[in-house]
């Protein structure tokens, strides 16, 4: 094989490695996946292949935790408006 200068990241990732890439356990990646958070693998003969592009569209599309912020920021907006 020849070598090449350039560093790839991996596009497809295992099962382990795509439930690594976005910051869960085996257990829980398999539930996201299930539930439909995560994306399905795709197949490479037998093996079982997480798309490393579909995981940042489904990581991006999870929600944000709330932290009470941004209804703090659309009440202080409406009470400022009904002054």
């Amino acid at each position: 094989m020849k070598s090449d200068a350039i560093s790839y990241p991996p596009r497809g990732l295992s099962r382990e490695e795509a439930a690594r890439y976005v910051g869960v356990g085996s257990t829980l990646f398999d539930e996201m996946v299930g539930d439909g958070r995560m994306p399905k693998p795709k197949r490479i003969n037998s093996r079982a292949v997480w798309d490393r592009v579909a995981l940042d569209i489904a990581f991006t599309s999870l929600p944000d935790k709330d932290n009470g912020l941004q209804e703090l920021l659309e009440r202080s907006r409406s009470d400022g408006h009904q002054r």
